[in-house]
């Protein structure tokens, strides 16, 4: 901190540097968390089951979340976040600290499954789900919760959210 900085100042500079930092464990058809989508700037192995990926704030990735026992599955899990900004306000989530902007969440296999087929439809129309307007993931959560289709991401609905942010302070 530098004479000239207050207390506050170099608290935000520093929480501005803070990364999003996720666990990913692989244990073969026991427990399989894993990245979706997401562009970790930093990755850090810990051993041959576990690594840690970080991301910038503002950044967004979908984590799932996967855990079985010998009976079947006991877990399934797929939640879309925004990795928080300095004073940001964000949701606690498992292995992912310090936690999210929750933009979507759901459980439950079938849900999972569904959420992954819609997120394989946007790519396929060419489209960086990253990318995608956080609105979007939003509205998809709420028609999944509520039992309802949600409606598809066109690239003329992209097109507008690029410029939209683009304009954005």
């Amino acid at each position: 901190m530098t004479p000239s900085t207050t207390p506050c100042q170099a608290r935000s500079a520093q929480m501005a540097d803070r990364f999003t930092r996720v666990e990913l464990i692989w244990v073969e058809k026991s427990v399989e968390h894993w990245i979706r989508f997401g562009l970790a700037v930093r990755e850090e192995i810990l051993d041959r089951r576990r690594r840690v990926l970080s991301f910038r704030p503002g950044s967004r990735f979908a984590l799932v979340r996967w855990a079985a026992n010998e009976h079947g599955t006991v877990e399934s899990r797929l939640d879309i976040l925004c990795a928080p900004r300095a004073g940001e306000a964000y949701q606690t989530v498992p292995f992912v600290d310090p936690g999210g902007v929750l933009l979507l969440r759901t459980h439950g296999w079938p849900k999972v499954e569904r959420m992954l087929q819609i997120i394989d439809v946007i790519e396929a129309a060419g489209i960086d789900a990253v990318e995608v307007s956080p609105d979007h993931w939003r509205h998809v959560h709420n028609r999944l919760a509520a039992g309802e289709r949600p409606r598809p991401y066109s690239p003329t609905q992209h097109r507008a959210w690029l410029k939209r942010r683009s304009v954005q302070p």
